[in-house]
């Protein structure tokens, strides 16, 4: 394509697939896309492990790693606090909810504790020492691109990015936040729209990108939320975009990180089953409406501050998801999983390289039908 941030990037088209699967971020950089990794939820040994697998196996290809280090998160916890501390801390009410709703549908509660003991990497990945440890990490790895999911990327971030010479993208998902990263000097704006899965704000894509790229003084703009197909992706292209940011269309490839049982959800889900709730990170995130989401959103108790609101419901999620695997009824009733509203376009599964084709072939449909209503 003729895109400057094509060249500058050194891809073929302008498709960036977010994904915690190393499968389809190296299939979507061979593919002439950008693979990029999503790291938050990886402790220190496994993102080296997986980052040696992408660079095995992208062909020399660009690829990028997506991470959470939130400028309001670097104060938050003790560090002189030990695992067991935290955990005590944690609200005895929020702990029962979940307890309660686990217990209610047959799963059981054994090993919650340790669970949440192993998750702490979370919030130490959260603070000012832990982030530079990842930082070193993923800057040891001749990425082409490092984008900050939540909030305008720290000091430690953008220094570290252009001593390193790799361009860093953030999130937003309104206007004002889209003029404040810009005034963070960040050198692509990602504007994810309400419809997208995991953490969004309220407006929806199609108003958020013309918004974003009104303020974005030559910041390239990726469009984001609900974008499935090329089609959508021309569309945000039509409304000033340089290109489109993917995850959910990667969820139900056959690379797909979620298990089966969650994929087949998805196929047989509608745009109307997702639902925009604080319940799992203590922010808003769109995921697939179940009786987990439901019970929080009508009886639960207000969520706790990120991440500790991911300490009480992840471990609880995991579990349900391990038994809604093998069947059991009450498991799979409560089982959920981050996705966007495009998941109601989502209705066969096919590996993430024929993805990458089907949005190049769309987007060149798109752009025939819009020049066939020029006059010659």
């Amino acid at each position: 394509m003729n895109s400057d941030l094509c060249r500058r990037l050194g891809i073929e088209f302008p498709l960036f697939a977010f994904s915690h699967c190393r499968d389809v971020v190296a299939a979507v950089s061979r593919s002439g896309g950008m693979g990029v990794f999503g790291a938050v939820l990886t402790p220190p040994d496994k993102l080296r492990a997986e980052l040696d697998w992408i660079d095995a196996h992208c062909g020399g290809k660009p690829y990028g790693v997506d991470l959470i280090v939130p400028t309001s998160m670097q104060k938050q916890g003790d560090p002189a606090l030990s695992g067991q501390d935290l955990l005590a801390a944690l609200p005895e009410t929020h702990k029962q909810f979940a307890n309660t709703l686990l217990n209610d549908h047959g799963v059981g509660l054994d090993g919650l504790d340790d669970a949440r003991l192993d998750m702490m990497h979370l919030s130490d990945n959260m603070n000012a020492t832990g982030a530079e440890a990842i930082l070193d990490i993923v800057f040891s790895y001749p990425i082409k691109l490092i984008a900050n999911a939540l909030g305008t990327p720290p000091p430690i971030m953008m220094e570290r990015a252009q001593a390193a010479g790799v361009p860093v993208a953030a999130l937003v998902g309104s206007k004002k936040h889209a003029e404040l990263q810009v005034a963070a000097g960040v050198d692509i704006l990602v504007a994810a729209g309400g419809e997208a899965g995991g953490h969004c704000g309220e407006v929806s894509t199609m108003v958020l990108v013309p918004e974003v790229v009104s303020v974005a003084n030559g910041t390239p703009v990726l469009a984001a939320g609900g974008i499935v197909n090329g089609a959508q992706m021309a569309a945000g292209i039509a409304m000033g975009a340089a290109g489109a940011w993917c995850g959910s269309v990667w969820l139900t490839t056959a690379e797909g990180e979620p298990p089966q049982q969650i994929k087949d959800k998805m196929l047989a889900a509608t745009s109307a089953d997702t639902v925009r709730s604080r319940s799992r990170t203590g922010k808003h995130s769109r995921q697939l409406e179940s009786t987990w989401t439901d019970a929080w959103e009508a009886d639960g108790p207000d969520p706790l501050a990120m991440p500790y609101q991911s300490l009480v419901s992840e471990p609880a999620l995991r579990k349900v998801e391990k038994l809604a695997q093998s069947g059991h009824e009450g498991a799979e009733k409560l089982s959920t999983y981050w996705v966007g509203q495009g998941v109601g376009l989502m209705n066969q599964v096919t590996s993430a390289t024929a993805v990458v084709q089907e949005f190049k072939q769309d987007y060149l449909a798109a752009i025939d039908r819009l020049n066939s209503t020029l006059e010659g």
